[in-house]
């Protein structure tokens, strides 16, 4: 068998400078934060503490500031009130959005509400960041949005937690760089097992309502999994540009009463997608919320001159590896000879450390570092007056697939053209 010595001299990520990425990161921060900035900060609101509160670097950028925060729950509401350190507050969206002070407004409410809220939101004149989907149940949903952001003018941003995730924002380095050459196959997973715990209240907050007393139901019972595809969409959409745009998809569910009885009459735990793209590529996407899997977002690119694969978990966790071809050659357990291609794991590097953030930013935020980037991006893309990189299109792009891909599996797999919104 021939040494591959190329190989054996220096590794793949060494040889291609994958170890020594830089700040040149293509993750839509185009500008420098140490760019001038103009003297007037970005007036925010905030509404919804259950989400809305990890997302404290608000208070923390330096073009902006918390002028008022809202949640329909008192004890969530005192919780916002400290962690943004706001004291001015309203008891419902409905009033904050009549706050004149208010440039803009990040809805981190249920996702049934997203719709509504981010439209009262910008026809009273102000910009949206809104937790994901950014529509459920139909694509004349989207429609909708899309009606309401190019009527009003107002900056919309979905707040798509993927795209700036540590592992994906090292893949969209790779990538840029050319170091995965043609990427034509994708596969992503969203296990996320134990879901039903959020279906049910636990009583913690709601002791000043009985919509929210313990065991009554929240707006997660029984929500289908194809409403949530836009974390693994992102992952190529946001990465290469392509979209999805035509889907066969499967579902599994059971005989559970939640299976049953719940409000979207869907019937399905699960849902298996497999998407073409419109460059003829092919991308299969799974929600997963009931089955014996480990959590994550296990996700595999696989360009024609080295792949990535990663758990997609956080923290210590978190494996990624890159498997690229080499001269070698080996041998399956019958002697048939193939390809021995090297399989290298990646120390994940700490983009939140980088001067992509403004200096203020660069700590640990939640799902896998991607909160402060994606309070940075909204902030940033308005006082430059710029597109924000997850724009009404973009978040489209991610949101309205899974709505497809969960009709194809309603009617037994049928491949389904997925609508183009822009």
């Amino acid at each position: 068998m021939e040494k591959d010595t190329t190989h054996s001299r220096r590794s793949f990520i060494k040889s291609s400078g994958m170890a020594t990425v830089g700040a040149t990161l293509a993750s839509g921060l185009t500008t420098s934060v140490s760019a001038q900035r103009k003297s007037n900060k970005l007036r925010v609101g905030v509404v919804g503490g259950r989400f809305g509160s990890n997302f404290w670097a608000f208070k923390l950028h330096p073009d902006c500031e918390v002028v008022a925060v809202s949640d329909l729950r008192p004890r969530r509401l005192a919780r916002m009130v400290e962690t943004f350190d706001c004291k001015k507050t309203y008891p419902s969206l409905e009033e904050m959005v009549k706050d004149r002070n208010i440039d803009a407004i990040a809805v981190f409410t249920g996702a049934p509400d997203h719709v509504d809220h981010a439209t009262k939101v910008m026809e009273h004149g102000k910009h949206v960041l809104c937790a994901v989907p950014a529509c459920i149940g139909s694509v004349e949903e989207g429609e909708k949005l899309l009606e309401v952001v190019k009527r009003t003018g107002q900056t919309y941003m979905m707040a798509e937690t993927s795209y700036y995730r540590d592992f994906m924002m090292s893949t969209r380095d790779f990538y840029e760089k050319g170091l995965m050459g043609a990427l034509y196959y994708f596969e992503s997973a969203y296990h996320h097992p134990g879901l039903k715990s959020l279906y049910y209240e636990t009583g913690a907050d709601g002791e000043d309502g009985p919509q929210w007393k313990k065991g009554q139901r929240t707006w997660r019972y029984g929500f289908p999994p194809g409403y949530y595809y836009t974390h693994n969409a992102s992952y190529i959409v946001g990465l290469t540009g392509e979209r999805l745009t035509e889907v066969s998809c499967t579902g599994w569910g059971d005989d559970d009463p939640i299976m049953k009885d719940n409000p979207y009459n869907n019937p399905f735990w699960n849902t298996y997608a497999q998407f073409k793209t419109d460059r003829g590529n092919t991308a299969r996407i799974d929600v997963v919320w009931n089955a014996p899997v480990k959590a994550g977002h296990p996700t595999i690119w696989q360009g024609h001159m080295a792949s990535i694969h990663t758990n997609g978990t956080g923290g210590k966790n978190l494996k990624t590896e890159i498997v690229h071809q080499t001269r070698q050659k080996g041998n399956d357990s019958v002697g048939y000879e193939h390809a021995n291609n090297a399989v290298e794991s990646y120390e994940q590097k700490a983009w939140f450390k980088t001067d992509l953030l403004p200096e203020e930013l660069r700590v640990p935020s939640g799902h896998g570092g991607s909160h402060n980037f994606l309070v940075h991006e909204f902030v940033d893309s308005i006082v430059k007056g710029r597109r924000p990189t997850i724009d009404i299109y973009e978040a489209l792009a991610y949101t309205i697939p899974g709505i497809v891909a969960y009709e194809s599996a309603l009617r037994g797999g049928e491949r389904l053209k997925v609508p183009q919104l822009g």
